[in-house]
């Protein structure tokens, strides 16, 4: 079994901010992977430490896969309650900078199943300044 690892909440922030240029005006140059993955698995790890439990997977390839919300555990195959986008829309969410409703309008955030879209009930997780 996977080692599961928590957010330190000072981390995440760190880790956002570092990123938090190029969330603000994507024609900025992207961030280095690593910064980018570890800002990515930090919020998402954020994610499943306050909204805890396993019935919503969700996918931020290729740096991160968590489940969170209470409810029915999802435990064998392809789990029926999934959210997927790529890492900036990720963040943007994470970040409150993009709403869930807005992200999967444009389709940059696939929702799968009945309990998906609960998600944007705890974002956003990190904070950043307007600039």
């Amino acid at each position: 079994m996977a080692v599961r690892r928590n957010a330190d909440p000072a981390k995440t922030r760190a880790a956002v901010a570092a990123v938090a240029d190029w969330l603000r005006d994507e024609h900025r140059p992207a961030p280095a992977r690593t910064e980018l993955g570890e800002a990515v698995r930090l919020t998402a790890r954020t994610l499943a430490a306050v909204a805890p439990g396993a019935s919503v997977e969700v996918r931020v390839p290729p740096f991160v896969a968590v489940q969170c919300i209470s409810g029915p555990e999802h435990r064998r195959g392809n789990p029926p309650n999934v959210v997927e986008t790529d890492p900036r829309t990720w963040l943007l969410l994470a970040t409150g900078r993009q709403t869930v409703a807005d992200a999967a309008a444009t389709g940059s955030l696939q929702l799968s199943g009945s309990r998906a879209s609960e998600i944007g009930q705890w974002l956003p997780l990190v904070a950043i300044d307007r600039g």
